[in-house]
Parts: C-alpha cells; sequence; structure tokens
C-alpha cells in the first residue's frame, strides 16, 4: 500500500508547519501540498527526493510505511539520515520499555522496524534506569549460564555499533539468527565484524560480519524467572514482576538518600 499522501500530511503536522510554510521549505507551491495530501496526485521522483533530503528518511520509508503510528521520537539520527525506530511513550512523552515475549521474539526480525509491531508489544517503564532507549528480551537454551533459560535481558539500544565494547554483553539481531545474547568483541576496525562468545564453554564462538548486524542493546539488567512455573509465566506476571522491581529500586533509592 502506498502511504505517501497521509505521510507528507503527519510530516508536516509534527512539525506544526502550515501547508504555506511546508511548501515554502520544500520550494514547492501550497496547491502542490494541498493536492498531494489529498491524494489527487502523487509526487514525481524528483519531488520524492526534495522530500526525503529535507526530512532526512529514505524514500521507501515514506511511501511504504504507515508514519501515522509514530512520533518525531519515533526516529533515530545515525550519521545524515534518519531511521525508523519504533518506540513508546507515555502521557509524559517519557520512554516505555516493550517487552519482547518468547512469543512476540519469533516475529522480532521481520517486527523490529514496524510501528504497528512494537505498538502491539507489553509496556512498562523504570525510571532509574540509565538514559537511553530500553527494550527486554527473552533468554532462550544455556549458552549464557549462568543467566537462566527464561530470563529476560533489559537492554539499552547502541546507536553506533563502533561502540560496542569488549568483553560486554548484549543482545545482537542479525539477518540470519535473529535475536542472541551473547558476550561481544569488537572487530570492526581490522575485520569489519563482531566476535559473539557463550559463556557457557560448549559453545564455539564464531564471527559476525557489520552488515549482518540489525541491532545491538547493551545489558543493563536481567529478571530471573526461575522461580515462576509456566502457569504462572504469563504476559501479565512478566510485566508485574518488572512492576515489582521497580518497587523495589525506589525502596532503596529511599533508603540511600537517607
Amino acid at each position: 500500500m502506498n502511504y505517501i499522501a497521509t505521510n507528507i500530511r503527519h510530516l508536516r503536522e509534527l512539525k506544526t508547519f502550515s501547508q504555506e510554510f511546508f511548501a515554502e521549505e520544500l520550494e514547492w507551491s501550497r496547491a502542490m501540498i494541498a493536492s498531494f495530501e489529498s491524494g489527487r496526485t502523487e509526487p514525481s521522483i524528483d519531488k520524492l527526493i526534495d522530500l526525503s533530503k529535507y526530512i532526512k528518511i529514505p524514500i521507501d520509508t515514506l511511501i511504504k510505511v504507515d508514519l501515522r503510528k509514530t512520533k518525531d521520537l519515533s526516529f533515530i539520527d545515525i550519521g545524515n539520515k534518519r531511521v525508523l525506530f519504533p518506540i513508546s511513550v507515555n502521557e509524559h512523552n517519557e520512554e516505555l520499555i516493550e517487552v519482547v515475549t518468547i512469543e512476540a521474539s519469533a516475529g522480532y526480525l521481520n517486527g523490529y522496524s514496524d510501528p504497528e509491531y512494537i505498538e502491539h508489544l507489553q509496556k512498562f517503564n523504570l525510571p532509574f534506569l540509565p538514559t537511553g532507549t530500553h527494550r527486554a528480551f527473552p533468554i532462550k537454551g544455556d549458552s549464557m549460564l549462568p543467566v537462566k533459560d527464561g530470563s529476560f535481558i533489559v537492554a539499552k539500544y547502541v546507536s553506533d555499533i563502533e561502540d560496542v565494547k569488549d568483553g560486554r554483553t548484549y543482545i545482537v539481531l542479525t539477518k540470519d539468527d535473529g535475536l542472541v545474547y551473547k558476550r561481544v568483541y569488537n572487530r570492526i576496525k581490522d575485520r569489519k565484524s563482531l566476535l559473539l562468545y557463550s559463556d557457557n564453554k560448549r559453545y564455539a564462538p564464531y564471527e559476525v560480519k557489520i552488515e549482518e548486524v540489525l541491532e545491538v542493546w547493551k545489558f543493563t539488567c536481567c529478571i530471573n524467572t526461575q522461580e515462576y512455573s509456566k502457569e504462572e509465566l504469563k504476559l501479565s506476571s512478566i510485566v508485574n514482576m518488572f512492576q515489582e522491581l521497580k518497587v523495589e529500586l525506589r525502596a532503596i533509592d529511599k533508603t540511600v538518600a537517607l
């Protein structure tokens, strides 16, 4: 489906621009803006290039993604481009943490940049986390023992892959393997790759070229779910665990302040 008409209007309204002002910024006519927004006509490739350069959003995103599901915070700046990165905020414009459950993780490779997929994830807020965008990811298997199968890693988004630090643990999204949690070594300068190690020595390390890496998330904290039965580990229970952690952290914070 082509979303260019609704996207032009949405992007203009995000900036609180009138049609006249937006037209002046793009060196178009107001009538042209009105025609594009109503769907009476579609922009030529030259006009799409103009819009893409001004907004700093790729042309395919302007055409194929319904940007009405996003806010201005849903994009991150990488170099001189803006990349669609759906995030969730509450009524106070504070970022929320999305919980990627085991079931949802199966579709994460296809949905990580889809606002609709992110919109349907359960969300919560932990005000004591460091600044930045965080998500909670499920751990499957025993490759990172003592972090056990079924635990959740809360991790912070890394916008520049070159910032990856040797020996620290990260959630890594790759084209071939999807989501993995590994100890990572940065070999970008000499090999243009990352080395991924498991803490469980039964598993051999392997190398991933950076062009295969879609996202990297730095470990912030781990939530162990081993004391819960499978029946208890419903989505609502998982979110309650994080909410209880927030209460505990707040109590600790008050104790330290005293």
